[in-house]
């Protein structure tokens, strides 16, 4: 079993910064890849960016330029760097981690973009 505690969500303005990590504990020497979806009212959860254990990153595309994924693998923990963020990124993002048997999500932390 993985475990993964996300912080860093908040309230911001539009064209403002969040930084959102992810710790993972537990059997962390079977994850391969961590990133975050996102959740917004009425619509599917989506991947907005992916980072597997050999640092290659895969992002939405709405994202690019302005999200940035990067992974401390000493510390089993994945950070989300957002800037410029609009309301349209407003959501609950989650973390994920994939491993070798299964998959494993966090409990979501609340991102809103308002002025």
């Amino acid at each position: 079993q993985v475990q993964l505690v996300e912080s860093g969500g908040g309230l911001v303005q539009p064209g403002g910064s969040l930084r959102l990590s992810c710790a993972a504990s537990g059997s962390t020497s079977s994850m391969h890849a961590m990133g975050w979806y996102r959740q917004a009212p009425g619509q599917q959860r989506e991947l907005v960016a992916i980072i597997d254990q050999f640092g290659t990153r895969r992002s939405e595309h709405s994202v690019k330029g302005r999200f940035t994924i990067s992974l401390d693998n000493a510390k089993k923990t994945v950070y989300l760097q957002m800037d410029d963020l609009k309301p349209e990124d407003t959501a609950v993002y989650y973390c994920y981690a994939a491993s070798t048997y299964e998959n494993y999500w966090g409990q979501g932390t609340q991102v809103t973009v308002s002025s």
